[in-house]
């Protein structure tokens, strides 16, 4: 697989909350975030291990083979450090094509999610 992008930043629940939501985004009850644009596709879980990892598949239907992973470790001050990697076993697309998709991802994880939790 090649790395398309990838971002750390710091979440305020603990891994176990995060990767609640992002295994199970639409549960009731839950915290609604992952809100799709026209074009965009509801991701898959192809792999868990609780509470460390989580991997989805394309967001975007013209990339199916690619695949987000998520990495999740605890943070000192009792929330996490969550890390979003974008990878495609293909060639790499353009890098405005790049560019689009991390900041989709970006603004998903660390704006949309993150505000979910009242960050």
């Amino acid at each position: 697989m090649i790395e398309l992008g990838s971002r750390e930043r710091k979440q305020p629940p603990p891994p176990h909350i995060v990767w609640e939501s992002l295994t199970d985004p639409r549960r009731p009850g839950g915290r609604q975030w992952l809100d799709l644009n026209p074009g965009e596709v509801e991701p898959r879980v192809l792999r868990v291990v609780k509470p460390e990892l989580v991997v989805w598949s394309s967001l975007w239907p013209e990339r199916p083979d690619d695949e987000i992973r998520f990495d999740l470790r605890p943070a000192e001050d009792g929330g996490c450090s969550l890390r979003w990697t974008l990878l495609t076993p293909a060639e790499a697309p353009e890098q405005a094509v790049i560019g689009r998709l991390r900041h989709r991802l970006n603004f998903l994880v660390n704006a949309r999610l993150r505000f979910s939790f009242g960050q």
